[in-house]
This record gives C-alpha cells, sequence and structure tokens, in this order.
C-alpha cells in the first residue's frame, strides 16, 4: 500500500511539474490520434452519407460489413499492417513500419468504421425527412449530401469526437506498426503498457490520469452534444 501511494504522489509530481518525457508522449499521442480522426472523419463520413442517400443493390450487405468493423480486433490490424509493411510486405519499400506515419494509418482502419456508423443513421433519418425537398431543387447527388452533412453537422462532430476516443485509447494495433520507440513512436498507451511491465508506476500512472482525462472529457462532449441535438 506504501509502494502504491509512493507511486501515485510521483505521477501527481510529474504532472505538477510537467515533466518533459511526460509532456512529449502526451503531444505525441494528440498528434497521431488528431490526425487519425481526422482523416477517418474525411474517409468514413462520406461512406456514411453515400450509404444513407443511395439505393443500390447489395447496399444493405455493405451495411451490414461497415458495422461488422466496429469490432475488428486492433492486433489482428496491427499484425496485417505489419505484414504489409514489413520488408518482404508489398508496402515495405515505402519504409512506414515503425514510424507514426504506420501509427495513424492503424488508428484511421480502427475509427473510419465508427465514424460510418455514427453518420450513417443520422443522416439517413435527415433524408427520409427533407429528401422530397432537396429533390425539388433538382440539387446533385454530391450537393446533396452537402446540404444533409449541414443539417446533421452536430452528428458529424460526435462522430469525429467517438473516432478520437478510440484513437487515444488504442493500443494493440499501434504498438505492433509503430514499435514503442521512445521519443519518436512511444504513445500514452503504449507507454502505460511497457512502464506497468517494468514495475514503474510513477510515469504509467500519470499518463493513466491524463489518457483518463481526455477519454471522459471527449464522452463528456459527446453526450452534451447529442442531448443538445434531442432537446431541439
Amino acid at each position: 500500500m506504501n509502494d502504491f501511494a509512493q507511486s501515485i504522489a510521483a505521477a501527481a509530481s510529474l504532472i505538477a511539474s510537467r515533466d518533459p518525457v511526460l509532456l512529449g508522449i502526451v503531444a505525441l499521442s494528440l498528434r497521431i490520434s488528431l490526425l487519425a480522426s481526422l482523416l477517418a472523419l474525411l474517409i468514413g463520413a462520406p461512406i456514411g452519407g453515400w450509404l444513407a442517400i443511395s439505393r443500390f443493390r447489395g447496399r444493405q450487405v455493405v451495411i451490414v460489413l461497415a458495422n461488422a468493423c466496429l469490432g475488428l480486433p486492433p492486433v489482428v490490424v496491427g499484425l496485417g499492417l505489419y505484414l504489409l509493411l514489413s520488408r518482404s510486405g508489398p508496402l515495405g519499400f515505402a519504409g512506414l513500419l515503425f514510424t507514426p506515419t504506420a501509427m495513424v494509418v492503424a488508428q484511421v482502419i480502427l475509427a473510419t468504421p465508427i465514424v460510418v456508423a455514427l453518420v450513417h443513421r443520422p443522416v439517413a433519418l435527415l433524408w427520409a425527412e427533407y429528401a422530397d425537398l432537396i429533390r425539388t431543387d433538382g440539387l446533385s447527388r454530391l450537393r446533396s449530401l452537402a446540404v444533409v452533412f449541414s443539417l446533421g453537422r452536430t452528428s458529424l462532430l460526435t462522430a469525429f469526437l467517438a473516432a478520437f476516443g478510440r484513437a487515444i485509447a488504442e493500443v494493440g494495433a499501434i504498438i505492433i506498426v509503430g514499435g514503442n520507440i521512445s521519443g519518436y513512436t512511444r504513445t500514452m498507451t503504449t507507454a502505460i503498457a511497457l512502464e506497468t511491465s517494468k514495475g514503474e508506476l510513477a510515469l504509467g500512472l500519470g499518463l493513466g490520469v491524463i489518457l483518463l482525462a481526455l477519454s471522459v472529457s471527449v464522452s463528456t462532449i459527446a453526450f452534451l452534444l447529442v442531448r443538445g441535438v434531442g432537446e431541439k
């Protein structure tokens, strides 16, 4: 119990003193996860919107597959990317393995299905309500989607926050393709795993507190957005 109290005190000291190592890990985590979340939004939102306003053979199959991808095992995604990016893999020539870029790609793969699912449902509801009016104006499919996105912009923000929450908390895939290299690819989650395995809890606890605060903040913002929309 005394060791645990000492670890808590040491973690609080690291946070209060703005330890450079801790801040560097947090900054890298934020850069990678924010970029991955933005890319996931740019990729997933059009797909979700397209599935909502389009009607074509096999559409339901695509929707089911998109929702099934919500449960992608991170370690399997990491392993697949590792095989693709390794020297003997088809993309090995790019030299992306054990780089932040590879970590961004892994997080994009895991976060995009979340965006697709969270955009598809509200856009489908908006399309059901405004489709006739939009068709009357003679807008193209692309402009129609832009109008619906404008009406449902809160849903886009919610999807982005959910993607960020998934990305910032991910460890399985990024530790495989990033390598957990100090000062280069070490994020909050991978650092927590490393420090815990070494039995050095101070840095791990400090990062855990920051990660928990970020996760709670993101969840709170998303909840308030959804509740605000529901009350309008």
